[in-house]
């Protein structure tokens, strides 16, 4: 339950780290202050004033009136800083006491020492003027009014507490904040160096900064890169060699057929039976190589999605070999990948269920939002083909696997590498191919591309 309401970056979460103590220790002081120093202040404070009404009150019931009173009145309002007045033969308003504020002394502490100190009916209102709290006592021949300055009952120490604890707190989460930002740094530049990495970006070596182990990480990763990287120029010039050798053969068949007498139309069959078993063997070559090859050299660049989707749905119904494509695209996705990788990857799979659909395959393109942000292409490619069952469709995607279909049968044509290098490309952009249940009964091919 508390893990929905904690930040989600590591940032956020440093800070939290850093800046729950300090927020507990504040709350700690703060309560203490309150709690115990300001209380005691707030008592003397009250205390003080009220000890001043009740020598006023005294000194008006046990001096004579007339004169008397006006010298009373007049010294010791000067002497206490106080406004008085006296309203002979008035009697005590049923107003209620209002309440006083945080940076003041409350109602119930004056009223306290009042009524302990002067032990007379009286009333406060604490709203009535910005200047003065004012009190009314009851003397039994008249009314004393007294207009207290708000300023003997505050103390300028809550201002510099409250400045303290607030101007304090702001400053270290701002050097926090500051300090944890230039941390993360490094780390946000390595998880984008490793994602554009894993999509066949060309990403430059990263220089390390940050802590330690931060550097030690992009380090680590620069070693890494470099690896693959040489791992892929050799696979590459390899690949190319054996590309020569495995078509030199193939290509000398090819003429010697050719060149065979075709004299009757036994041997008219049997060249043509060789010729297709030859160009069997050269599509399976292709296949292998493309395998291995992977995505070649070839730079990633912005490509429209559904324009490579529309052209080749438009080739593969012109090559006809299967049910028409039901196309339902929107308008133009554009991304940045790998063209002629994504084209084999599309192209594949749109086979594969041309091959299996028994009359129709619909494919559809959309975009959906990540989970992390941003948003995904997906390709959804449906048939309405016998499918593959649930147990068996993690295996489709291994290399030269030939898979007995959801009904019983085998599953024709193919050499086992179509799904295989579909997902090989996907991944390489940093997407995935998934099968599922299809809508048209059939199977479901979900390519996953971000945007």
């Amino acid at each position: 339950m508390i893990k929905r309401f904690l930040p989600r970056t590591f940032l956020g979460r440093s800070l939290l780290i850093i800046v729950m103590p300090l927020i507990l220790l504040q709350a700690v002081a703060f309560y203490l202050f309150y709690g115990r120093h300001w209380d005691l202040i707030s008592r003397r404070l009250a205390g003080g004033v009220a000890g001043e009404l009740s020598v006023i009150t005294e000194l008006l019931r046990r001096i004579p009136p007339a004169d008397a009173d006006i010298w009373v009145l007049t010294e010791t309002g000067q002497r206490f800083d106080l406004l008085l007045r006296l309203d002979r033969g008035a009697s005590l308003p049923a107003a209620a006491t209002s309440r006083g504020d945080i940076w003041s002394l409350s109602d119930e502490e004056l009223s306290d020492a009042i009524a302990e100190r002067v032990r007379r009916p009286f009333v406060t209102d604490w709203q009535g003027d910005p200047r003065y709290v004012l009190v009314q006592i009851d003397l039994g021949h008249g009314v004393l009014h007294v207009g207290i300055p708000r300023k003997r009952l505050t103390t300028a120490t809550v201002t510099v507490f409250v400045l303290w604890v607030l101007g304090s707190a702001m400053l270290l989460f701002g050097i926090a904040t500051l300090f944890m930002r230039n941390q993360v740094k490094p780390i946000r530049r390595l998880a984008a160096a490793a994602e554009s990495f894993g999509k066949g970006l060309d990403v430059a070596p990263l220089t390390p900064q940050g802590a330690s182990e931060v550097r030690q990480a992009a380090a680590a990763f620069n070693v890494m890169r470099a690896r693959v990287q040489r791992f892929l120029a050799q696979r590459t010039e390899m690949l190319a060699g054996v590309s020569h050798d495995l078509r030199t053969p193939l290509t000398r068949l090819r003429l010697a057929l050719a060149m065979l007498p075709k004299d009757s139309g036994a041997a008219q069959q049997e060249v043509a039976e060789m010729t297709a078993d030859l160009e069997e063997m050269e599509r399976m070559i292709e296949g292998y190589l493309a395998f291995a090859r992977g995505e070649g050299a070839e730079a990633p660049a912005p490509q429209d999605l559904a324009a490579l989707l529309a052209d080749v749905a438009g080739r593969l119904d012109r090559n006809g070999g299967g049910p028409r494509l039901d196309l339902s695209a929107p308008g133009p996705l554009v991304l940045s990948v790998r063209g002629d990788a994504i084209r084999r990857c599309i192209t594949n799979v749109i086979e594969n269920a041309r091959r299996h659909a028994r009359g129709k395959v619909a494919v559809a393109l959309r975009r959906v939002p990540g989970q992390s942000g941003g948003s995904i292409a997906e390709l959804l490619v449906d048939d309405d083909g016998p499918g593959i069952a649930p147990e068996q469709r993690e295996a489709a995607f291994r290399p030269f696997t030939r898979l007995v279909q959801a009904g019983g049968e085998a599953a024709p044509g193919g050499i086992g590498l179509g799904l295989t290098i579909a997902r090989d490309i996907a991944r390489a952009h940093g997407g995935d191919v998934l099968l599922e249940d299809g809508a048209l009964g059939g199977l479901r091919v979900r390519i996953r591309l971000p945007v």
